[in-house]
């Protein structure tokens, strides 16, 4: 016998936006382990459950065990050393998820994690799951089978929504912390979709030449579009962005910079 483990995209933030295969994997779990990160507010803690709601109604009556699991706090914005203290927080949440797993998942059981946007893309959870696995099978516990469903990204969700192409024939496309931006556009790349971007690095490079689409709360009732030549819109969007994280209290965003 063995465990079953599913990472379950579950997209931006519309419950409507997910695959078959997430909706058929939600409806099988035994056991969802909920990670409640640091300062969660209740917009993201209640999507969480539209998509059971919309997806597994029975939920709360058909056996299904919720585990959930405070994330361990992310000090890198502070840090003297990013790595180190990404190293680190990485290090926590293994050994919490090690625990819960070997606590709550029996023999036999599927367990998942509901993961933001694609598990394969800027997300720690599969990499940390996998350590997880490979710790089990040195350990000689019972095995722990992975099953990873692809979401709907942002990325893709931003273009989507801006009804553009996310690549254009013949250009390389570039997906890329914001802090890899200070300096500005690299180098024979002139499309770049920037991620993780808490310090707005879109309104401190050169803007000449590069067009911006931008979007806020992808695929849920408060999302917000903008896009233009980055010169004459970033303004507005620092503005409406710092409007709807003050009325809201948090704010999930995204964008591509393209060179005309």
């Amino acid at each position: 016998m063995s465990r079953h483990l599913d990472l379950i995209g579950i997209g931006p933030g519309n419950p409507d936006w997910l695959t078959l295969a997430a909706v058929d994997a939600i409806q099988h779990l035994d056991v969802l382990f909920v990670v409640l990160k640091e300062h969660d507010v209740d917009d993201l803690v209640e999507f969480r459950r539209q998509v059971l709601r919309r997806h597994r109604p029975q939920a709360d009556t058909d056996g299904l065990r919720i585990v959930e699991l405070q994330d361990p706090p992310r000090p890198w914005k502070t840090a003297e050393n990013y790595k180190e203290a990404v190293a680190l927080w990485r290090r926590q949440r293994l050994d919490q998820w090690t625990h819960a797993v070997a606590d709550n998942l029996a023999d036999g059981q599927w367990g998942g994690f509901l993961v933001w946007g694609d598990p394969g893309l800027f997300e720690s959870t599969l990499a940390i799951v996998k350590k997880l696995i490979a710790a089990v099978d040195a350990d000689g516990g019972v095995p722990v089978e992975l099953n990873v469903i692809p979401g709907i990204s942002s990325s893709l969700s931003l273009a989507s929504r801006h009804q553009i192409p996310l690549n254009r024939q013949g250009r390389p496309l570039q997906i890329s912390p914001a802090r890899l931006l200070a300096d500005g556009m690299p180098e024979g790349v002139d499309d770049v979709v920037v991620m993780l971007d808490g310090r707005q690095t879109f309104s401190l490079i050169d803007p000449t030449g590069i067009d911006i689409y931008w979007a806020a709360y992808i695929g849920t009732p408060d999302e917000i579009l903008i896009s233009g030549d980055l010169a004459e819109v970033r303004d507005e969007i620092l503005a409406t962005r710092a409007d709807a994280e003050e009325r809201l209290g948090w704010v999930f965003d995204t964008y591509l910079l393209r060179r005309r």
